[in-house]
């Protein structure tokens, strides 16, 4: 068991990245979770970016909480501390990168890569490669890779994708001329199902035993086809990280910021502040407010740390399936829907009357709603002509348009999640269009990369489609349980 800072900032670790997307880091950082997990090794999963999907997995092959890394939404000093508070107690890490090894937040220089979470962490980094189309080319590749920031410690390689033993035999000797250890060879005649749609891979809570099946095939592909003790050997040379590790409710505690002034058009935006949280007494002691937060199927997009701030603030946090529970949870006082896939299952939320009713009974009557994405669709009066909870007066339909990246964003109007003038980053991952009737204030300013407004505050409501990550900003979570017990 893990009892101090020291001991767990040695915890072992290893950053899986590519040199692009679509070269089998999923593949490979699963099934390197679940061939360690089957050694009886306790694995802290995490996904470098914002993204939601790739986490399920990882819980699957760990049987531990997916978590984020993501320098953009959190900022770079809360990267150490989050990594340290997921990996607590565990004998090994596995961080999955994302898009490209050195690729980051548009514009921002080397700000959310895979690479910039590599060096905060102190990790050495596995560098997995398609190599279905090249052979003594690689060479050329991963000595690219390994030079172009030397802060950046490739430690090995993985080869994926590769033909036959011939195929490997020149891949081999072709990577051995740059000194880098070949650590796995995955063959292409082994493919793993991973079914994807409009928003990638299908998730975990949709396949069901068909994701079980699909994780404990990556599982034996990284296990016969990988040097697990050299990987393991690998994590073991990670750096020790001086940060302590985050805590919600130090977090939730720390005293909040003066809010920053609404921008005037054309303003240039102040610097982006982060901060981690400090000791402080808990909150005291009584009534807990009941928080119902959104799962199931049709809502799988949450950060872990959002429910736990929400405890550590006073709530009780009780979840419900809005595809099969009738009713919100008895003596609800404030509801959380956060993203997931509704467009997928309207009709189902459609049938679902009884709950429809229910939450907007609830949001009619001014308790705090926080709702993100395809929360905000399922508060609209439609999806696709099909009648949602009609909280909002607004319709949401299904675009060929992908709406894609981050965003720093403004809070333009009070709400029971944030006072006007707090500033929080985010992301947007949608192909839906909502168009807005009458009455809402919006909720954000974005101010990067183009300057609009979006969302909605109507009473205790906040929608949007922006996903936040609320470690950056802990007081939301303190705000929306206060205004929960006072509503």
């Amino acid at each position: 068991m893990v009892t101090s800072a020291d001991s767990r900032s040695a915890v072992p670790r290893l950053v899986v990245a590519a040199p692009s997307s679509g070269s089998g880091k999923t593949t490979v950082a699963t099934g390197l979770m679940a061939a360690l997990a089957g050694r009886g090794f306790a694995v802290s999963p995490h996904k470098v970016g914002p993204d939601y999907i790739d986490p399920g997995y990882h819980a699957l092959a760990t049987g531990r909480v997916g978590r984020n890394l993501d320098a953009y939404l959190c900022g770079p000093e809360l990267v150490g501390p989050l990594f340290l508070h997921g990996a607590r107690g565990c004998d090994i890490a596995v961080v999955e990168g994302v898009m490209g090894l050195y690729d980051g937040a548009a514009g921002e220089g080397e700000l959310a890569s895979t690479a910039q979470v590599a060096k905060l962490l102190r990790a050495p980094v596995v560098l997995v490669v398609d190599a279905s189309s090249q052979s003594r080319s690689v060479a050329a590749l991963v000595h690219g890779f390994v030079s172009w920031d030397p802060e950046v410690r490739i430690g090995g390689v993985i080869l994926n994708k590769v033909a036959s033993d011939r195929h490997e035999v020149l891949l081999r000797e072709a990577v051995d001329s740059v000194g880098v250890p070949v650590l796995g060879v995955l063959r292409r005649a082994a493919p793993v199902e991973t079914p994807s749609r409009h928003l990638g891979l299908v998730p975990v809570a949709e396949r069901g035993s068909d994701a079980v099946g699909a994780v404990a095939a990556m599982g034996a592909q990284v296990a016969d086809g990988c040097d697990l003790e050299a990987l393991v050997g690998l994590a073991r040379s990670a750096g020790a990280l001086s940060c302590a590790a985050w805590d919600a409710g130090e977090a939730v505690d720390f005293p909040p910021p003066p809010p920053l002034p609404v921008p005037s058009p054309g303003a240039a935006p102040p610097d982006p502040r982060f901060r981690p949280g400090r000791p402080r007494p808990q909150a005291p002691d009584g009534l807990k407010a009941r928080v119902a937060v959104a799962g199931g199927a049709a809502f799988t997009f949450s950060y872990a740390e959002h429910t736990e701030l929400l405890a550590a603030a006073g709530a009780e946090v009780v979840t419900f399936d809005p595809l099969r529970d009738e009713e919100l949870p008895e003596g609800t006082a404030g509801l959380v829907v956060g993203g997931g896939f509704p467009e997928v299952y309207a009709a189902e939320l459609s049938a679902n009357e009884g709950l429809r009713k229910s939450v907007a009974k609830l949001a009619l009557s001014g308790a705090p709603v926080a709702a993100e994405c395809a929360g905000l669709l399922y508060l609209c009066r439609e999806l696709d002509g099909l009648p949602m909870c009609g909280v909002l007066d607004a319709s949401a339909r299904m675009s060929e348009r992908l709406t894609l990246g981050y965003r720093d964003a403004v809070a333009v109007s009070d709400s029971a999640l944030a006072g006007a003038g707090t500033r929080m980053r985010g992301h947007e991952f949608h192909r839906t269009v909502v168009e807005p009737g009458a009455g809402a204030a919006p909720a954000w300013g974005m101010r990067a990369p183009e300057r609009r407004v979006e969302g909605f505050v109507e009473r205790g409501v906040h929608a949007s489609y922006l996903h936040t990550h609320w470690a950056a900003e802990p007081g939301v979570a303190r705000r929306f349980v206060e205004r929960c017990r006072t509503s």
